[in-house]
């Protein structure tokens, strides 16, 4: 299952099913499990480990060191979960010994062509990022967000659960969950319904947040006084609302 030109370093542990196209080259400490499919001219390096049936497009790039002047050679990771989609000249780094040491992406995410995930950024399951999307160092991307083509985000941000980002978004701060924001610099502009309901959001808990939304973006309240006035309401009631209080708070 591995091409003739293709690189495998003997220290790597690739299943027997791994297919490896040609010119890919896996390096040492690298881990890759069965139903992986690496593509033509892709590069592995370690300490990497790829879970099961993940699919890495042609001159894809996995797991090099972080993107950080202060770096020395420290032995940091990328663990990248299972039944992920990185398509080609997409690139991920390994985490940086300031942070986490680890960098992390979950399970199901679609990660278009040359898309970017910096070091130390954690990014949950069922993420989409389309082409040219960019996460600098050290972002939080919760499950289920879907970033537009040309997406910037800035390093240290928190990306929460569902949101919605449109094409060209330029952020520089945290984005709540279920939002629609678009801009640069990004502007918050509703609810994401539409990404809720995909996502078998119930019309209640929709309704919920709509409410919970308008109370907090829209009242003209200081948020604490907001939040405490979710409580009040009983929108906490909702398992959808908790989350996004959660995050606020």
């Amino acid at each position: 299952m591995i091409h003739a030109t293709a690189t495998v370093h003997p220290d790597a542990a690739v299943a027997d099913d791994v297919v490896v196209g040609p010119y890919a080259c896996i390096e040492a400490q690298v881990r890759i499990e069965p139903g992986c499919r690496i593509g033509a001219h892709a590069i592995v390096e370690g300490p990497t480990s790829l879970g099961p049936d993940n699919t890495v497009g042609p001159h894809a790039v996995l797991g090099t060191a972080p993107q950080d002047s202060q770096y020395h050679g420290e032995p940091t990771q990328l663990a990248v979960g299972s039944g992920n989609w990185i398509r080609e000249f997409a690139t991920i780094h390994r985490g940086s010994p300031k942070d986490r040491g680890m960098t992390r992406v979950g399970d199901n995410n679609m990660i278009m062509a040359y898309a970017h995930i910096g070091h130390d950024c954690q990014v949950g399951n069922g993420v989409i990022l389309a082409n040219s999307a960019m996460l600098g160092g050290h972002v939080v991307v919760e499950d289920g967000v879907n970033m537009s083509a040309m997406v910037g985000i800035h390093q240290f941000v928190h990306i929460g659960a569902y949101a919605m980002l449109g094409g060209g978004t330029m952020s520089t701060k945290d984005i709540a969950p279920y939002a629609m924001v678009s801009g640069n610099h990004a502007r918050l502009y509703g609810l994401n319904r539409r990404g809720l309901k995909r996502a078998g959001f119930d019309k209640a808990d929709i309704d919920a947040l709509r409410s919970a939304y308008r109370l907090v973006f829209h009242s003209g309240q200081r948020l604490q006084d907001a939040l405490t006035d979710l409580g009040e309401r009983d929108y906490l009631g909702s398992a959808a609302v908790r989350p996004l209080a959660d995050f606020l708070g």
